[in-house]
C-alpha cells in the first residue's frame, strides 16, 4: 500500500488527539493483514470514496473506548458503552477521518467519506478489503487504537 494513503491518517491523529485533551501519540506495531479484522471489542467502520476508494476500521478494546470516551466528556467517568459514548468515539472517528480527507485534499486527492458505522463486541470480523490492509497500531496516552486501512486508488 502506498505511504500517501496511510500518512493522511497518522497526521490526523497527531492533529486530533492533542485538541480532545490527549498529551502523548505515538506510532506502535504495523502488519499487513488478509481481509477481516477481528474486533478487540469496539470498531468503527467508515468508507472513503471518489479519488481513493475503500474502508478504514477503526478498532480498540472496549476499556481503550471508554477512556478515550472519558477524555473527551471532560473526565466524566465511562463505565459501559452507553449511547453517549458511543456518539463520542463515533465523532472521535468522524474528525480524525475528516482532517484526513483535508489532508487527502492538500495532495491534491478528492475523497469523501462515509458515515461511521459502530459497532461492539469482540466476537465478531469486519472486511475492510478485499484483498490485504495495512494494520497500524497508535498509542494514544498509552491506550492503544488500531488503524486498518483498506484504500486504493
Amino acid at each position: 500500500m502506498d505511504v500517501k494513503l496511510i500518512n493522511p491518517f497518522v497526521d490526523a491523529v497527531a492533529t486530533v488527539m492533542p485538541q480532545l485533551g490527549f498529551q502523548n501519540v505515538s506510532r506502535g506495531k504495523l502488519a499487513v493483514k488478509d481481509q477481516y479484522v477481528s474486533s478487540q471489542g469496539v470498531t468503527v467502520l467508515i468508507g472513503m470514496t471518489n479519488d481513493v476508494r475503500g474502508n478504514i476500521a477503526y478498532n480498540m478494546s472496549e476499556e481503550t473506548a471508554r477512556s478515550i470516551a472519558s477524555t473527551m466528556m471532560m473526565g466524566m467517568p465511562v463505565d459501559k458503552m452507553d449511547d453517549m459514548a458511543q456518539s463520542a468515539i463515533s465523532e472521535l472517528v468522524n474528525m480524525v477521518t475528516a482532517n484526513a480527507a483535508i489532508n487527502f485534499e492538500k495532495q491534491g486527492i478528492s475523497v469523501d467519506i462515509s458515515p461511521p458505522s459502530l459497532a461492539v463486541g469482540e466476537n465478531f470480523k469486519v472486511k475492510v478489503s478485499s484483498t490485504k490492509y495495512l494494520a497500524l497500531e497508535l498509542l494514544i496516552d498509552s491506550n492503544a487504537l488500531e488503524l486498518n486501512i483498506g484504500l486504493g486508488q
